[in-house]
């Protein structure tokens, strides 16, 4: 996984909650939440499981990214979780 650049997440919560967030450091944005120094969400409902990590060249889009992320329904932040770690097929015409 990247440590660079421009970084949207999705957290599990222990509670089985879904927490979609933005960071330049995604390891150390992972630590903070575990240490329950993250956002005011996500204190109280560790252990954590990273489900979701995108990364972009700009801030402006991943920013954007978010916002598409929690404007999506809970089955629809799901289905991209599970979408991004099917495996991909070779006979699939779609890449």
């Amino acid at each position: 996984m990247e440590h660079e650049g421009h970084f949207v997440y999705i957290l599990q919560c222990k509670d089985g909650s879904l927490y979609t967030g933005y960071t330049t450091d995604i390891v150390r944005r992972v630590q903070m939440h575990t240490a329950g120094k993250g956002a005011k969400y996500t204190r109280g409902r560790g252990p954590f499981q990273l489900k979701l990590s995108e990364s972009y060249p700009t801030k402006e889009r991943a920013m954007q990214r978010e916002y598409e992320i929690k404007q999506m329904s809970r089955e629809e932040k799901i289905a991209l979780i599970e979408e991004r770690r099917a495996p991909i097929d070779p006979r699939s015409k779609k890449l």
